[in-house]
């Protein structure tokens, strides 16, 4: 019994070899940047508890992504990320704060890096990770110069592209995956699923929602609440309400906030309208808009009115309870999900 226990784990290993490597983690799980949520407990927890955890920038200034880093360090000894967004003004400054802590991996979000961005996190010494909504894409970052890619289908928490998972590990993973170690992302909530994609050609996974309910998650009990109780059909996308604001859709647990964006939209369009707002200073300001409606549920604990950004797993998240335990779960169901494929 246990040899076969055991040649499921081999297989396992074998398959997160090539992530954990690039990783440096023991087993190859990134935590998604989640802001507000990926701090530095999270964050240094996932890391200790061996597998990679990711601080989400956001619209912190480097000042402040200075203090977090060096938080983070202080709690774990382990290789950690940071999640940088792409159309922070002060991106450059925030690359530089990265350097500055030997940070071995930048991962950039939120659309294609600007000019000189890859160069500047490589030349401060760290690997850079970057989404890839289309295969197109993809294949440019990698002749870019990207260490590796995350691909997250459209079941994930927060902004979102419009294809599932498993059709972007259908059409990617064969074509890339023997190029730069691919992550995939979105609607994974299980051990076996994680199995799947690793038999696929994946070097690892990255998963958000899963770890929310961890013990060590600062999220407010009420943000914790509101993900046991939910279901995959709760977690719902944002509608664009003008073609002409490119609102990237967010997926969240349906509330009163939601209504709340729509009307934030409707009001940003009539000041374009009016020519009282310049659009890329529109966008900035739904962007805004979204960090100040996950701070109210996320810290402040209004669920209600606050955007509690959630992945379509979340019907999978039943309970509050250490990172440790979660990923000793999510590994055993992959390791047994191998074992029975092999029989």
């Amino acid at each position: 019994m246990n040899e076969t226990n055991n040649s499921g784990a081999d297989r396992l290993s074998r398959r997160m070899e090539r992530g954990c490597a690039f990783l440096g983690s023991e087993v190859a799980i990134m935590a998604g940047a989640m802001s507000w949520v990926s701090e530095r407990n999270l964050v240094a927890a996932m890391s200790n508890a061996g597998g990679f955890g990711v601080i989400a920038c956001g619209a912190m200034t480097p000042a402040l992504l200075d203090a977090e880093i060096a938080a983070t360090k202080a709690l774990t000894e382990r290789p950690f990320g940071v999640n940088l967004i792409t159309m922070h003004p002060q991106l450059d400054e925030l690359i530089a704060v990265c350097a500055r802590h030997e940070v071995g991996h930048v991962v950039l979000a939120g659309g294609l890096p600007p000019k000189g961005s890859l160069e500047a996190i490589k030349a401060g010494g760290a690997k850079v990770i970057c989404f890839a909504p289309t295969l197109a894409l993809a294949k440019k970052l990698i002749r870019s110069g990207v260490d590796a890619l995350v691909i997250e289908g459209m079941e994930a928490g927060g902004h979102i592209g419009p294809v599932s998972t498993s059709v972007l590990a259908q059409e990617m993973l064969p074509e890339i995956a023997d190029k730069v170690p691919v992550f995939v992302a979105g609607g994974i909530g299980r051990g076996e699923a994680i199995a799947g994609y690793l038999d696929m050609g994946a070097a690892g996974v990255q998963l958000g929602t899963r770890f929310v309910c961890a013990t060590e998650c600062v999220a407010h009990p009420n943000f914790k609440r509101a993900f046991i109780r939910a279901s995959a059909r709760d977690a719902v996308a944002s509608v664009q309400i003008d073609p002409r604001l490119p609102v990237i859709p967010v997926r969240a647990l349906k509330n009163a906030g939601g209504e709340l964006f729509t009307a934030k939209q409707r009001e940003v369009a009539q000041r374009l309208d009016e020519s009282a707002v310049a659009m890329a200073e529109a966008q900035l300001e739904i962007e805004h808009y979204w960090a100040g409606a996950l701070r109210r549920a996320v810290i402040d604990g209004d669920v209600e009115h606050g955007s509690v950004m959630a992945g379509q797993s979340v019907g999978m998240v039943t309970k509050e309870e250490p990172i440790a335990d979660i990923i000793a779960q999510l590994m055993t169901e992959a390791a047994d999900a191998l074992r029975a494929r092999a029989a």
